[in-house]
């Protein structure tokens, strides 16, 4: 089934992909992957995958499925790895790096003056891009998970800036400054063929309305607003250093949230990968929840079985008062041995 996550790593960024689990019958763990509702690969030959073609491309949240024939399927709707473009490296650039890697995104700098550019390197920056925005930019594909902020120093380059990154794909363009500045930065970037539709959508002041002042609150605004932006789409996935351990050698298990009730701290699509020594690649969301699956999957693991579990966690009874589990809610996670 390696095949299945090395399908994954291949996958068009910009397409709507889905990944599919069998959970019933005698296709249970059999997988499908879909591109754009198209079937593109797939562990059997089944006409459940074939039939299941025609709901792919119209999936809007990751979650459990019943076929016709009773068959029980998870649906993931797969995003990528989160980004953020910072375009700028003046003061508010700083804790927007820093926050933007809390959140578990890539963050890349854009930055014409290597003194500043130096500063976001030291900052963490996951890529500093020390040239003129113009040619930095080419180098900025852009895709569905891709977010992107507009913090430089002057409006001319606020300009350039936002001419090509409308132009690429992307999940989100925020535009730091006064309305005065913003308004007139895109009134001159449609005269000059921007798109009308994307350059509407455009946030502007960039932030959520919270009376930022400083740099760090402003940064806080900013990162607020990309993740109720980001969250407005429930979506899995599986970041790339969880691809990396999946398809490391050894056996493992990877626990994934098929369905959620309540208040559970993590949604559908939420990955855990656990390893033969109790080491976890990502996180289930901590605490009572995390405990009891690695439990589960170091019983797996030991018993040397290869058949997927579905397994039932209520986070909402005295035991998980006790642990300080406030959040409630119960989570359905299913077990997958991977590997030799």
């Amino acid at each position: 089934m390696i095949e299945f996550y090395q399908k994954i790593e291949q996958l068009n960024a910009n397409c709507h992909n889905v990944a599919v689990t069998v959970l019933s019958g005698n296709l249970s763990s059999e997988k499908a992957l879909y591109c754009d509702g198209r079937l593109l690969w797939q562990s059997a030959e089944d006409p459940v995958f074939t039939i299941f073609e025609t709901t792919a491309d119209q999936l809007a949240d990751s979650g459990q499925i019943t076929t016709e024939d009773g068959t029980m399927l998870y649906a993931e709707i797969l995003g990528q790895e989160k980004k953020i473009v910072i375009c700028g490296g003046g003061h508010v650039s700083v804790p927007l790096i820093q926050l933007g890697l809390m959140t578990g995104c890539e963050v890349t700098v854009l930055e014409d003056r290597p003194e500043f550019a130096a500063r976001a390197g030291k900052a963490g920056a996951s890529r500093v891009i020390c040239m003129p925005f113009e040619k930095g930019l080419e180098q900025i594909d852009g895709d569905r998970d891709t977010f992107f902020l507009i913090v430089t120093r002057g409006h001319q380059y606020d300009k350039v800036c936002l001419e090509q990154i409308s132009k690429k794909p992307h999940a989100y363009i925020g535009m730091i400054g006064s309305r005065k500045r913003t308004a007139l930065v895109k009134e001159e970037v449609l005269k000059n063929g921007a798109p009308p539709q994307i350059i509407s959508r455009i946030h502007a002041p960039v932030g959520l309305s919270i009376g930022a002042e400083t740099p760090e609150e402003i940064a806080v605004a900013i990162v607020a607003e990309i993740i109720q932006v980001k969250n407005r789409h429930k979506d899995g996935g599986y970041p790339s250093r969880l691809l990396k351990a999946i398809q490391s050698p050894g056996r493992k298990v990877l626990a994934t949230i098929i369905a959620r009730k309540g208040s559970a701290p993590r949604g559908c699509g939420t990955k855990m990968l656990v390893l033969p020594d109790g080491a976890c690649a990502g996180t289930a969301g901590g605490g009572l929840a995390e405990e009891r699956i690695r439990q589960k999957a170091a019983a797996m693991l030991a018993e040397h079985t290869r058949h997927p579990q579905i397994c039932r966690i209520d986070l909402t009874g005295k035991e998980a008062g006790d642990e300080g589990m406030v959040c409630g809610g119960v989570i359905d996670v299913l077990l997958e041995i991977i590997g030799e």
